[in-house]
């Protein structure tokens, strides 16, 4: 199940991510750009050597070994989670890496050096659908780690027994006896009324000792 469900999101993501670089190559080439919001974002072809911002442009090639890496280790991961939000947030990381990756080598004209698609122009910044997916997952992420979702089934068998401790913490904290006719005590509470009695019965005999 989780494996079709990974499939399907990661799937979906990389037609999304495909189908929208292949229409920004036949609608914004020649420097055509789309205003979208003004001031906010706009649609502008920029063929992207490096990673986000720019950043790594003269190291392309490591920066393709990188992705794949990535890529392989978010499958890897998502073969060992046995949770499905785990599973959804993986496969979104995967596509957004996929896709980039696919762009530097179909793209590529030496070793490893194709250039990514880019055209949603934040003007700061200028990225493609498969940024957004990867900025979504590592959102998700990190909601997930903060949230303590069980990513693998020692995670979950330790959570159980954490929450299961807790309960009988509680009851020995307060404890219940039952005396001979049946019925309920908390031997915790008798204790101290016990002790305030007694404490009582010593402050009288003081008194009264006082008086004579």
């Amino acid at each position: 199940m989780r494996a079709a469900v990974f499939g399907c999101i990661a799937t979906t993501a990389l037609v999304l991510d495909q189908v929208s670089k292949y229409w920004a190559l036949n609608t914004l080439s020649h420097g055509r750009t789309i205003p979208v919001v003004k001031g906010l974002l706009s649609l502008t072809l920029v063929r992207n050597p490096g990673a986000t911002l720019g950043l790594g442009s003269s190291m392309t090639w490591l920066i393709t070994v990188l992705a794949m890496v990535a890529c392989v280790a978010i499958l890897v991961l998502a073969y060992k989670t046995i949770s499905m939000r785990w599973t959804s947030a993986l496969a979104l990381a995967f596509a957004g890496a996929l896709g980039n990756l696919i762009d530097r080598i179909v793209y590529a004209d030496g070793v490893l050096n194709g250039k990514v698609v880019d055209f949603l122009d934040y003007g700061w910044s200028v990225g493609n659908v498969a940024d957004v997916f990867l900025m979504i997952a590592g959102v998700a992420i990190v909601i997930l780690i903060i949230s303590a979702e069980p990513f693998s089934k020692a995670e979950l068998e330790r959570q159980t027994v954490q929450d299961a401790q807790e309960p009988a913490e509680d009851e020995r904290a307060f404890h219940l006896s039952e005396d001979s006719n049946g019925v309920l005590y908390n031997e915790d509470s008798i204790k101290l009324v016990k002790s305030a009695g007694e404490d009582h019965e010593g402050s009288s005999n003081s008194s009264q000792a006082g008086a004579r």
